[in-house]
């Protein structure tokens, strides 16, 4: 499941508007995504989806469909914790387990996914990526479990560790991978402009 917002200019990676200019902030994100969906139609792990925010009508959603073959979804909620829960819940009505992406991390790859899957399908209850900034970068689970997504200020450093304490006390069975970086601050560009992506 990978998670994304329409890319309007001023609406995405506002932090980088500053460097990049709103437009090249938006077209930034949109690089950033088609390289996720690259890697999810490549991949023969699971089947992907795009949930999209704040609906899937936007043109550039529209494109991803035809070119990468993927199922179009909307996001629903009044936060992103709201909108991350919703879409697991609806997802593990049907799938044995989920895992949920931002269309703007580079440093996971199909190694992180398959390690994330491989983990859930031996019946680890879940399983996450840790974000250099303080959030993750992925979270998968067997079953939904909405105190993991209430009440966290999401966005800042404190969210990995709101986390991790909210599995402990859900007697969850977690796995974390290696830690990862998404790209929404001016220092990440420079680790970007660094790889191959």
């Amino acid at each position: 499941m990978i998670f994304a917002k329409a890319p309007l200019p001023g609406q995405v990676k506002t932090r980088l508007a500053g460097k990049l200019g709103q437009i090249g902030a938006a077209r930034l994100y949109q690089r950033l995504l088609r390289r996720t969906l690259r890697l999810a139609s490549q991949a023969t792990l699971c089947p992907a989806q795009l949930w999209c925010a704040p609906d899937t009508r936007h043109g550039f959603f529209r494109n991803c469909r035809r070119d990468y073959g993927i199922r179009l979804r909307r996001q629903q909620g009044a936060d992103l914790g709201q909108r991350m829960h919703h879409a697991l819940n609806l997802v593990l009505r049907v799938a044995p387990y989920a895992v949920l992406i931002g269309g703007d991390c580079p440093s996971l790859g199909a190694a992180e996914l398959d390690r994330a899957l491989t983990a859930l399908a031996a019946g680890r209850d879940a399983v996450v990526g840790p974000a250099a900034d303080g959030g993750y970068v992925l979270i998968g689970l067997r079953r939904p479990c909405a105190p993991l997504f209430r009440r966290i200020a999401w966005g800042n450093a404190t969210v990995l560790a709101a986390t991790r304490r909210r599995l402990q006390r859900a007697g969850l069975d977690w796995v974390e991978l290696p830690p990862g970086w998404d790209v929404d601050r001016p220092a990440d560009l420079r680790r970007l402009a660094k790889i191959d992506w």
